[in-house]
């Protein structure tokens, strides 16, 4: 289904700049979470002719970030700089993932300018302290980019450091670079929120708090939704009654990128973790133009900290803000942005992005119709649209399943 749902987005965009409104099949889905994942989810079906109600806690906004609008959102095949999803199944499904969203990210920018939605193709660079051929986990990833037609500019050359001028005493040896979109987080999640209103979404200010398998019937029937979504990131600990789901701390400096104090950094310049690293390592560089006047730098990934209580003047911070400074001349000398510090937890699962349907049974004993796609860790917007792909054909296959009851509950309620 991932490939439909992108066919249909290149199209409608092309036509309607994405704000098509298709004919509705009466039927409703609920979908738990206001982020990037619920909000893209919301698009896939609307476009499939499903009435969507998304309720979440909070909504993005300046005033108060949410985990989505925190997100470094520089596009990557897994495993992400930032990232710790190294589960061999977690990873194969994320490049099938990962790569729609990078088609439609593309069809996005041939269709609107940037300006409209907040993304960009952008060069990422990604550098390395031993040459890539010494790291199997590094050598396999560039070797699989490589060989990925859709991913455009792929070059390898050490010399791509000499070219950006990077510290010499950043102790980088190798490099490769490619093109990949880069989301203006802020921009966009205002920008898909109204894309998705103008399909007819309604949106409801609600706070889930307990697991879906418990009030499935009740949430369906507030509702009228015949199935639920359930997107709601980190909360899947309790909403899906999922103890393997864990925050993964992550915060990031924000910097005028006007070329006054240092010169533009116009590309994404990265350092991930060595193979061998453990957890909560600081030997991240993450450097990337949020948009024309904003860069970003980070990054660390804190696997098990729960609480944001960090400030521009932690030691993780100032270890980060020291890593970026060594790497790019100049950049000691930035001067912050209005907001200059943001931080956020990421949703990780133990094992894997869960996109499935809930195996466990109402407490009538039918069968649930909870469709879950979270733990998606950094990678909310790599992941974004191929996820909410397979949840249209997860919910059409419930559809299935179900059609006589969904359709006898569509004409009672139409009669109400």
């Amino acid at each position: 289904m991932s490939q439909v749902f992108l066919t249909k987005v290149g199209q409608e965009l092309q036509l309607n700049h994405g704000l098509y409104v298709p004919k509705t099949k009466g039927l409703r889905v609920l979908i738990v979470g206001g982020g990037v994942t619920g909000m893209t989810t919301a698009w896939a079906l609307l476009d499939a002719g499903y009435d969507v109600t998304i309720i979440s806690s909070k909504w993005a906004s300046l005033e108060d970030r949410i985990t989505s609008q925190i997100a470094g959102a520089l596009w990557e095949w897994p495993p992400a700089v930032c990232g710790q999803h190294t589960n061999p199944i977690s990873l194969e499904n994320s490049k099938v993932w990962c790569m729609t969203s990078y088609r439609a990210f593309d069809e996005l920018m041939k269709a609107l300018p940037a300006e409209e939605h907040g993304v960009r193709m952008r060069t990422a660079n990604f550098f390395f302290c031993d040459p890539v051929e010494t790291m199997p986990g590094q050598l396999k990833k560039m070797v699989e980019i490589k060989a990925v037609s859709d991913i455009q500019g792929f070059y390898r050359d050490p010399t791509l450091i000499t070219q950006h001028a990077v510290n010499q005493n950043a102790g980088v040896v190798d490099a490769y670079k490619h093109d990949a979109p880069v989301v203006d987080t802020d921009h966009y999640m205002a920008w898909i929120r109204q894309v998705i209103l103008s399909k007819g979404a309604r949106l409801v200010t609600e706070t889930v708090t307990e697991d879906l398998i418990n009030i499935e019937d009740s949430l369906r029937l507030k509702y009228n939704a015949f199935a639920i979504v359930n997107a709601t990131g980190l909360s899947g600990d309790v909403v899906a009654g999922d103890n393997t789901v864990s925050p993964l701390r992550g915060a990031l400096i924000r910097v005028v990128n006007d070329g006054k104090k240092f010169p533009i950094v116009k590309e994404a310049l990265c350092v991930s973790h060595k193979d061998n690293a453990g957890d909560d390592v600081d030997d991240i560089v993450f450097i990337v133009p949020r948009n024309d006047r904003v860069l970003i730098l980070g990054g660390i990934a804190q696997p098990n900290k729960h609480t944001l209580d960090l400030t521009i003047d932690s030691p993780e911070i100032i270890r980060m803000r020291e890593r970026c400074n060594n790497f790019v001349p100049g950049l000691a000398d930035a001067e912050l942005d209005v907001t200059p510090f943001v931080q956020g937890l990421r949703p990780l699962r133990d094992h894997n992005v869960r996109v499935e349907r809930e195996q466990r049974s109402r407490r009538n004993g039918m069968a649930s119709r909870v469709v879950h796609s979270y733990g998606h860790g950094g990678s909310g917007f790599s992941l974004s649209f191929g996820c909410a792909g397979d949840v249209l054909g997860l919910v059409d296959e419930i559809l299935a399943e179900v059609s006589d009851t969904v359709e006898q509950e569509r004409r009672i309620v139409a009669h109400l």
